[in-house]
Order: structure tokens, then C-alpha cells, then sequence
């Protein structure tokens, strides 16, 4: 599974709206305050940040003093939301969802592998939240993965 720089951006920009949401300050970001804060070009977050708007994740502030809010609480906003905002289903074969997919013969159960695939993206994506993450405290089930021997090999 290939993370795009879209779906990377998108999230630690999230972030970082998460993080001036903890502060308590209640403010729009701006644009160039997001990018700076992730080290991220702002003309492409800018259009992620247009993307995130059309799924709900953000709203946008106009104005002087305007800027880019999460639309919920960051603890409503799972990376999963995130990232299906700007890139469409968190897995495709072929740019296909896999029930939508049929394999004949020897590759008959390829797509129970893509399936199982998806759940599991989903298990990590769809648990943590914006929130967690901007925490430091992701839940127990995707932090006991880590603890897994090979978790950090590159095989």
C-alpha cells in the first residue's frame, strides 16, 4: 500500500488544526501558517485544503483574518475521514473497490486478500483520531501492532 503525498499533507495539515483547536484559540489558520507549521508547499495545500472542505473535514473562513477550522472536534475526525476526503476509498484494486471485483482459477482468492487488506487499513485509519494523534496517545489496538517483531523492518 503506497501513503500519496496528498494523503501525507492532508493529515499533518489536520493536524495542525487539530493542535491550534487544543489550544483553545478558536481561530481560523492560515494557509501559509499551516504550511509552515509542516514544512509543507502551500500552493498544494491549498488545493488539499479545498478537497478537505468539499469532504466536510474543514470549513474556511473568509475575511482578514481568515483561515481554515476542522468542522467537528478533532476527536471526531479519524485519519480514515482525512484521508478518503482527498483521495476517494482507502483501497482499490485498479481503481476499483474489491467487491466489485471477480478472479477466476488459481488467483480465485485474491480478492479475500483484498478484502482482508482493506479491513485492516481500516482497523488502524478508521481508529485513530485526529485528536489521538495531536495527543500523542494512539488507542491500544493500533499500538500493539508496533509491538509486533517485524513492524519496523523493511523487508
Amino acid at each position: 500500500m503506497r501513503i500519496s503525498a496528498k494523503a501525507d499533507y492532508a493529515v499533518r495539515a489536520c493536524a495542525e488544526l487539530a493542535l491550534a483547536d487544543a489550544t483553545g484559540r478558536g481561530e481560523p489558520v492560515a494557509v501559509e501558517t499551516l504550511a509552515q507549521g509542516q514544512g509543507l508547499p502551500t500552493s498544494f495545500l491549498e488545493r488539499i485544503l479545498a478537497d478537505l472542505r468539499r469532504g466536510g473535514v474543514v470549513v474556511s473562513v473568509r475575511g482578514r483574518s481568515g483561515g481554515y477550522r476542522l468542522a467537528r472536534s478533532a476527536a471526531e475526525i479519524t485519519l480514515a475521514d482525512v484521508m478518503r476526503a482527498v483521495e476517494g476509498p482507502l483501497v482499490t484494486v485498479r481503481d476499483e473497490r474489491p467487491p466489485s471485483l471477480t478472479y477466476e482459477g488459481s488467483a480465485a482468492s485474491l480478492l479475500d486478500v483484498w478484502v482482508a487488506l482493506r479491513v485492516s487499513v481500516r482497523d488502524v485509519l478508521d481508529e485513530v483520531t485526529l485528536a489521538d494523534l495531536v495527543g500523542g496517545e494512539l488507542p491500544t489496538s493500533v499500538r500493539s501492532m508496533l509491538g509486533r517483531a517485524d513492524a519496523w523492518e523493511n523487508p
